[in-house]
């Protein structure tokens, strides 16, 4: 019994140490912003300070010919959202695409993969907080066909440690689901 005993406490210090270590490296080495590189379109998910200005100025530079801004609360209107950021009523009209589907990170991959069909990307920037971008990007990529590149434009901020905490461990948790329903374990 006691063999087994330490065999457990092994394996089970060892998935800590891992996890400590796992968690430092998210912490210290955050996604930043892309470059000039161009896509087809942008997606930038609504929740933090800085993403949707990001994605405008992309838009603004031409990297990018039309903006999916996933994830608007129902009670925002087109006109309020163009006051709010001052986004010309042209510009509205031809490029950018308000989508109210979206309540959670992976329903905004969903509303995104349901935009990036219709307007048939090939590429498409993303655009979120630094903090948010790893599980943001599986997410999307476990949505979109494999030949649709996702360039990451992460905004940076000053995440706390709970922040950074419960981030860390939401992205472990999806990549356990997408791992258990690609091996078909999950229906």
């Amino acid at each position: 019994m006691s063999g087994g005993r330490g065999i457990f406490r092994r394996l089970l210090a060892s998935l800590v140490l891992v996890w400590a270590l796992g968690f430092v490296v998210f912490a210290i080495a955050l996604p930043g912003p892309a470059g000039d590189e161009r896509t087809d379109g942008v997606v930038v998910l609504t929740g933090g300070t800085g993403r949707i200005q990001r994605a405008l100025d992309v838009l603004d530079k031409g990297w990018a010919r039309k903006l999916l801004v996933a994830g608007v609360d129902k009670e925002v209107r087109p006109k309020e959202f163009a006051r709010e950021y001052g986004v010309s009523a042209k510009a509205m009209a031809c490029c950018v695409t308000l989508g109210y589907q979206s309540v959670d990170t992976q329903s905004n991959a969903t509303e995104a993969k349901d935009w990036i069909a219709r307007n048939t990307m090939a590429s498409v920037r993303l655009v979120t907080t630094d903090w948010h971008m790893r599980r943001a990007r599986a997410d999307l990529a476990a949505e979109v066909p494999a030949s649709v590149r996702i360039v990451t434009d992460a905004v940076p901020s000053q995440p706390s440690l709970r922040i950074l905490f419960l981030e860390y461990n939401k992205l472990i948790a999806r990549t356990i689901w997408q791992m258990l329903h690609r091996w078909k374990l999950l229906h």
